[in-house]
């Protein structure tokens, strides 16, 4: 089962890469490493991207545990139906209507996390790096969200641990790329993911709901009995 949410994590991470140029190609461009010489300059991006999978996996050990109480509750089903409808919902909004729902207190978030970047930034020090990327982590990013989802849904504080940290890893070849080398991703290239991350997200929203929908088929929608929730503690 574990080898199964390393290898998730890891194809979405790969496919969220190009997504992650996009989003966070500006940081990666500014940080303060290019004056160093190349050996501190490669520790600066590793501890720069450390310091982003560190917080995946952070994330995916506080949503485990939410998914895990939720299994224990009894939910398991209905709740993994709720996030692949909700999941649904999100690819097909933006052909619905074009107005962005607006949540204060993460704008406000947002605000604060982007100046402490740019704060560690300026002080140009190699430390900052592992900070700057810890801030990167909690930025609102959308393939986040969706990998969070996934975790959440796995019911387990240790595979949704290893699911995040295996999709940060899966984000690091072009990262690591982008941020030593100033490797630049076509404009046809990032098109391209743009369009096919819908079907991803599509495929993974059905897989959730399938999976909830107790058939029985091993690995695609297996059978859960509630077991958990009818257990009684005897102490």
């Amino acid at each position: 089962m574990s080898l199964q949410w390393v290898i998730s994590g890891l194809l979405l991470g790969l496919a969220s890469s190009f997504h992650c140029v996009g989003m966070c190609g500006a940081i990666a461009f500014s940080l303060p490493v290019h004056y160093l010489p190349p050996q501190k300059k490669l520790t600066g991006i590793i501890l720069y991207n450390l310091g982003r999978v560190l917080v995946y996996a952070v994330l995916g050990m506080i949503f485990g545990i939410m998914g895990r109480q939720v299994y224990l509750a009894g939910f398991q089903q209905s709740f993994s139906v709720t996030l692949g409808v909700i999941l649904l919902l999100v690819v097909v909004k933006p052909y619905i209507t074009k107005n962005k729902v607006r949540v204060r207190i993460i704008d406000q978030a947002t605000l604060k996390l982007q100046n402490f970047i740019a704060r560690y930034i300026q002080k140009k020090q190699l430390y900052g790096m592992l900070l700057i990327g810890a801030a990167n982590g909690l930025l609102p990013c959308a393939m986040v969200y969706f990998a969070i989802t996934i975790a959440v849904a796995s019911a387990s504080v240790q595979a949704a641990s290893l699911f995040m940290i295996f999709f940060g890893a899966g984000t690091l070849p072009l990262m690591l790329l982008l941020s030593y080398s100033g490797f630049v991703v076509g404009l046809n290239a990032r098109n391209l993911v743009k369009r096919i991350t819908p079907y991803i997200m599509v495929t993974m929203a059905v897989l959730l709901i399938l999976r909830g929908m107790n058939l029985g088929i091993p690995y695609l929608s297996p059978y859960f009995d509630n077991t958990a929730a009818r257990t009684i503690s005897c102490h």
